[in-house]
């Protein structure tokens, strides 16, 4: 366990994530880019980073299972999912499941903005690799991004479902992302 005073660990509170485990969002930023994301239990989500028509995402093709997560319930049907992912940047999503839009908050590690390449594959493979590259950084100045975007499919795929994030994005079946609800 780490000895950082930041890093003590507070008991969570009780919340009713009810409304937000086990569901499956396809969802489009409006800078067009185009993602998914399961809320696989209360500590882990999964997501998938798909191409674009109209915009180039230099994170196409990047798809990560098990992604410890902070999941958190902000008020009624709104919640908080964050995460440091293994390349040293920082995700936060607010999600409103009612309204359906999505609020992403990133903190991108240097490197990876400098080589997004570098991480565009299945992350749970790579995760010795991604290691090497955020140790040997740079880390700082992590580039802020800051994304609206619009929930266009939802659907409760049940807690812990493997087969939710099961392929890499290029092999999901025709018609997948053109699903609306």
């Amino acid at each position: 366990m780490s000895t950082s005073q930041f890093a003590t660990r507070l008991p969570r509170h009780d919340q009713d994530l009810t409304g937000l485990l086990g569901q499956h969002f396809i969802y489009t930023y409006s800078n067009g880019w185009l993602y998914e994301l399961y809320i696989k239990n209360a500590e882990s989500v999964e997501y998938r980073v798909h191409p674009s028509t109209d915009v180039v995402n230099p994170l196409t093709g990047r798809w990560v299972k098990d992604q410890k997560a902070e999941i958190a319930r902000l008020g009624d049907d709104v919640y908080s999912v964050a995460w440091n992912e293994p390349t040293g940047s920082c995700v936060s999503l607010v999600l409103n499941a009612r309204q359906r839009w999505v609020h992403f908050t990133g903190f991108l590690a240097k490197w990876v903005d400098d080589n997004p390449g570098l991480i565009v594959s299945f992350q749970n493979e790579h995760l010795a690799e991604i290691q090497r590259y955020r140790d040997a950084g740079p880390i700082a100045p992590q580039i802020q991004a800051d994304l609206f975007g619009t929930i266009t499919f939802a659907e409760d795929s049940g807690i812990d479902n493997e087969q939710v994030i099961a392929c890499a994005p290029g092999e999901v079946p025709a018609g997948f992302l053109d699903r609306t609800n």
